[in-house]
């Protein structure tokens, strides 16, 4: 394993599953981190299959809420993110993504300085038919703050109540991502 790889790796395996999807995620991820060469997009759409995508989930968590962008390719309510670059870390990806598609220097304090969550999902629309593992991280929002999401890649963005059954069309897994998020705002939901 390459050091940019290995550091993938320790993220995913530092993680505590919230389910046992997310316990079958983690896995995955592992073994294909283990066996392949290249965890980075090279080629447009969807080269090579799976590769890496960094979520950065903007969450206000004392007004309990989460920001999610209508996505211009997908017709998918998500947070900000994108895949992240040769070499980059999950981390770096998440800050440059909230940079270029919120036009905000994020804040990761809301969780430890690690991903929350992994997933491997199979994508939709125009990209159908890959594979994106994705490394959730979580960056401190303002709810009453209005954020302009970047017209390239969003057709507008708004909050959402994190209430994992009030949700739009989204990814498959945001609703998981809620439930886990909560166990962890539960007790420290007013800083």
């Amino acid at each position: 394993m390459d050091p940019s790889t290995t550091a993938i790796a320790e993220l995913v395996l530092a993680m505590t599953p919230f389910d046992d999807l997310e316990q079958q995620h983690i896995q995955q991820s592992l073994d294909w981190l283990a066996e392949t060469t290249d965890v980075y997009r090279r080629i447009r759409p969807a080269t090579p299959s799976p590769h890496l995508v960094s979520y950065v989930v903007l969450v206000d968590p004392t007004r309990r809420g989460i920001y999610l962008g209508v996505h211009r390719k997908s017709g998918l309510h998500l947070p900000m993110g994108g895949h992240l670059d040769p070499g980059e870390h999950p981390f770096a990806a998440a800050r440059r993504e909230a940079r270029e598609e919120l036009g905000v220097d994020p804040t990761f304090d809301v969780v430890e300085q690690r991903p929350l969550f992994v997933t491997m999902t199979s994508t939709v629309g125009p990209t159908a038919g890959h594979v994106d593992v994705s490394l959730w991280v979580v960056a401190r929002g303002d709810r009453a703050a209005h954020y302009d999401p970047h017209p390239d890649e969003f057709d507008g963005g708004r909050w959402w109540d994190l209430d994992p059954h009030g949700l739009p069309d989204t990814d498959p897994h945001l609703g998981r991502f809620i439930r886990k998020l909560d166990t962890i705002l539960q007790p420290t939901a007013v800083r």
